[in-house]
């Protein structure tokens, strides 16, 4: 660990001195605790970061020959773009029962906006049971274990600030009956908090560094530094399949999906995308285009309102692939990048109200606005670096309700009645009678697991007895 004098020596250099301002006063432990924060930073990118971050604003310039990126979609008989199913699903269920694919969660979020207490992960989301996002996920591998007959590893993103707290929940649980040695949970790294006014690095109290997680593009180093990437190749994975925690539709293990990114024609294998239509122009969702023969998500922010508002002969939008944040990777992408020690993703700058002291009196300081800027990497310009990527289409109503607010729009409510919607569909595909109300919602409240299908006709063909009708008014979960 560095030493006191080291520490002052290296923070001075990059002009953080501030930092040690309340060293003499602390005690043994905080001292250590503060030292091991400083020797965790790396300092010597501080300055360059201030300078392009704080002192300036980077300015988004789009590529000149900005266009719509192709994609399968989502009926693999539609005259665009004709696809076999048939041949794709066989592909990726070949790669599944030969145990060459793992999930992976990026989950370092906690649940503070949803008024819950605990790693996001850990929040109720079945609309009937309350399972925890956490465990409908576990539903999807246990299923996708017993119907390929191979372990699907699952290896868990969380950050400093949830580790403990989701590892627990974990053990409480059980590991909702996976095999222990098949989950794997790391933290993913943090970046310190800046002053807006002056780049200097924020302290939350007199011994604590005001930090941020990296964001989920600091997934692919913390891959290969948490040991994460080596077990995948002592289990002989091939293919990661990338989910993010706030999405309780999601089906974390797509055959269809693993095949078109490992076999596909056009694919390089290495990255591949999930989009869904954009529901109108402004939705909030980053934007699959194609520039420099390279697909590439432009953030809604950067992509000029003419833009989003262009729409084709037939009346759709033209940027009309949004981002869900679903990804196929493969372990020797992620493995090429991790190790090249001149990789790096760029960093998207934030404003952001950050609790912090007053460097000088250690006291808190009263934080009116956005008083820091917080920088974070996406996972998602790592696309740029792939010799050729793929983005598939699928279904809103059948793989994206995410639980980001509290109430309206990607709400608890609207999630909930999502999950119930497409089960509802889901048996009625199978001939059973669902009650409606007379806007066409269902009355009732249902919730499948993703043990007993991740489809409409998995379901059918899974040999369940199902109800002939459900009654009005009735919760039903299987």
């Amino acid at each position: 660990m560095l030493t006191h004098d080291e520490a002052k020596a290296r923070l001075n250099a990059v002009g953080q001195g501030h930092l040690l301002n309340f060293y003499p006063v602390l005690d043994e432990s905080q001292r250590r605790g503060l030292l091991s924060q400083i020797e965790s930073l790396d300092l010597d990118a501080l300055p360059s970061l201030v300078e392009q971050y704080v002192k300036n604003k980077p300015v988004f310039t789009l590529p000149p020959d900005l266009g719509p990126a192709p994609y399968y979609p989502r009926h693999e008989k539609d005259p665009a773009k004709p696809w076999d199913r048939a041949a794709v699903e066989k592909a990726g269920e070949a790669l599944l029962r030969a145990g060459k694919v793992a999930a992976f969660v990026v989950a370092g979020g906690q649940g503070s906006r949803l008024g819950f207490e605990g790693p996001k992960g850990c929040f109720p989301a079945g609309p009937v049971t309350g399972k925890s996002l956490f465990e409908i996920f576990a539903d999807n591998i246990a299923g996708a274990q017993r119907r390929y007959g191979a372990v699907v590893p699952w290896y868990i993103m969380t950050s400093p600030l949830n580790h403990e707290a989701t590892v627990e929940f974990f053990k409480k649980h059980r590991f909702f009956g996976l095999g222990h040695n098949d989950v794997m949970f790391f933290p993913q790294g943090v970046l310190p908090s800046l002053d807006a006014a002056t780049g200097d690095v924020l302290m939350t109290s007199r011994h604590e560094i005001a930090t941020n997680p990296d964001g989920h593009g600091g997934s692919i180093k913390a891959l290969k530094v948490s040991g994460a990437l080596d077990d995948m190749r002592r289990r002989g994975v091939q293919h990661i399949s990338y989910f993010q925690v706030d999405n309780p539709l999601v089906r974390v293990i797509d055959p269809a999906f693993i095949g078109l990114h490992a076999a596909a024609k056009d694919s390089s294998g290495e990255m591949s995308s999930k989009m869904i239509p954009k529901a109108y122009p402004e939705e909030k969702m980053g934007v699959f285009c194609a520039s420099r023969g390279k697909v590439e998500v432009i953030e809604y922010s950067d992509l000029p309102a003419s833009l989003q508002q262009e729409r084709l002969a037939d009346g759709s939008l033209r940027f009309i692939a949004g981002s869900i944040a679903i990804h196929m990777m493969s372990v020797e992408f992620v493995e090429r990048l991790a190790s090249d020690p001149k990789f790096s993703l760029p960093y998207h700058r934030a404003e952001k109200k950050v609790p912090c002291i007053d460097p000088r009196t250690g006291e808190p300081a009263p934080a009116w606005g956005n008083n820091g800027v917080k920088l974070e990497r996406f996972v998602f310009d790592a696309l740029a670096l792939c010799r050729a990527s793929i983005v598939y289409e699928t279904d809103r109503a059948e793989e994206f309700a995410p639980i980001k607010n509290a109430t309206g729009v990607d709400s608890v409510e609207t999630s909930r009645a999502m999950q119930s919607a497409r089960a509802a569909r889901w048996f009625e595909a199978c001939g059973v009678d669902v009650p409606r109300t007379p806007t066409g919602e269902p009355d009732c409240v249902l919730e499948l697991s993703a043990r007993t299908a991740t489809s409409a006709s998995e379901l059918m063909i899974g040999g369940l007895t199902l109800p002939p009708r459900i009654e009005r008014g009735m919760r039903l979960a299987l």
